[in-house]
C-alpha cells in the first residue's frame, strides 16, 4: 500500500499564503520589493570587494562569499514563492522538491559557518594582530569557505536521502517552499526516528557554528577590554559590530525556526518564521554591511567615482 502511494504521487501543491487570501496582493508587492533589495545589496557587495583593492582582505573576502551564497539561497525560494502569490504557481514533482530542499539545505548551512569563518577572523585580527596576515592567508580563507560548504552539502545529502526515502500519501505542502517538516508530514510512515535525526542535526549545524562565536566573541571582548584608550577600545568594536549584528539575527532566526518543538506553533505563525530567515535576514547582510561599515561605503563612492570619470 505505501508502495502504490509512493508511486502514485509524483508532485506536490504549495498551500503557501492561502491563509491570507485578500492579502495575496500585498504580499506580492512586499515580498518582491524586498527580494529586489536583497539581490541588489548583494550584488553591490560583491562587485564592490572584487574592484577595491583595499577590500581584498579575509573578511571582505569571506563577506563577498556570503553575499554570493545569500543570493542563490533566494534565487531557490523566493521567485517561486512570488509566482504562487500572483496566482501563477505551478505543482513541483518530486524531484524539483528535492532540488530545492537540497539547495535550501547546503546553501543555509553554509552560511551558518561561513559566519563562522568570519567570527575566527574577526577574533585572530584582535587578539592575535601581529600573526593576523600570517594564520588567515589565502590557504586557509579558502579551506573555510570550502569546510563550510562541504558541511553543507553532506548534511544536505543526508536529509534528502531519509526524507524522500519515505512513503508519501499527502501532496499539499504546508509551506511555501520544500522545507524539510512540512515535507515530512505528508509521509504515510511514523517517521519518529526521522523527526530524531532531523532535529539532531539541526541542532549540531545551528548550535556548534554558534557556539564557537560565542567563544571567538568571549576572547575577543576581553582583548577590546584589555586596550588602554577608549578610542582604540572603540575601533576594536567598530570593527565586528556589523558581523555581531548579523550573527544575533541570523542564528536567532534559525533557533527559532529548527530548535522548537513541532506542533508549538500553529501553520501560519511556521510560515512567518520561515519568512524572516528566507525573505528578511539575507536582506539584512548588505544591509548592516552598507549602512553601518564605513570602509564598505567608502570603497562605494571610489567605485562611483571611478565609474562617473
Amino acid at each position: 500500500m505505501k508502495t502504490d502511494n509512493q508511486t502514485l504521487i509524483a508532485q506536490f501543491t504549495f498551500q503557501g499564503f492561502s491563509s491570507f487570501q485578500e492579502h495575496q496582493l500585498t504580499l506580492f508587492v512586499v515580498f518582491l520589493a524586498l527580494y529586489l533589495l536583497t539581490l541588489v545589496g548583494n550584488v553591490i557587495i560583491v562587485t564592490i570587494i572584487s574592484l577595491d583593492r583595499r577590500l581584498h582582505t579575509p573578511m571582505y573576502f569571506f563577506l563577498s562569499v556570503l553575499s554570493a551564497s545569500e543570493t542563490v539561497y533566494t534565487l531557490v525560494i523566493i521567485p517561486r514563492m512570488l509566482s504562487s502569490l500572483v496566482g501563477l504557481g505551478q505543482p513541483i514533482s518530486l524531484g524539483a522538491c528535492a532540488t530545492q530542499m537540497f539547495f535550501f539545505i547546503t546553501l543555509a548551512i553554509n552560511n551558518c559557518f561561513l559566519l563562522t569563518a568570519m567570527g575566527y577572523d574577526r577574533y585572530v585580527a584582535i587578539c592575535n594582530p601581529l600573526r593576523y596576515s600570517l594564520i588567515m592567508n589565502k590557504s586557509i580563507c579558502a579551506q573555510l569557505v570550502g569546510g563550510a560548504l562541504s558541511i553543507g552539502l553532506l548534511v544536505a545529502i543526508i536529509q534528502i536521502s531519509s526524507v524522500f526515502r519515505l512513503p508519501f500519501c499527502g501532496t499539499e505542502v504546508a509551506h511555501y517552499f520544500c522545507d524539510i517538516r512540512p515535507v515530512m508530514k505528508l509521509s504515510c510512515a511514523k517517521n519518529d526516528m526521522h523527526d530524531i535525526m532531523t532535529f539532531v542535526i539541526s541542532s549540531l549545524v545551528i548550535l556548534v557554528p554558534m557556539g564557537l562565536v560565542f567563544i571567538s566573541y568571549v576572547l575577543i571582548i576581553s582583548s577590546i577590554l584589555r586596550i588602554a584608550s577608549a578610542e582604540g577600545r572603540k575601533k576594536a568594536f567598530a570593527t565586528c559590530a556589523s558581523h555581531l549584528t548579523v550573527v544575533i539575527i541570523h542564528y536567532g532566526c534559525a533557533s527559532i525556526a529548527y530548535l522548537k518543538p513541532k506542533s508549538e506553533n500553529s501553520r501560519d505563525e511556521d510560515q512567518l518564521i520561515s519568512v524572516t530567515y528566507t525573505v528578511i535576514t539575507p536582506l539584512l547582510n548588505p544591509m548592516v554591511y552598507t549602512l553601518r561599515n564605513k570602509e564598505v561605503q567608502h570603497a562605494l563612492r571610489r567605485v562611483m567615482g571611478r565609474k562617473l570619470s
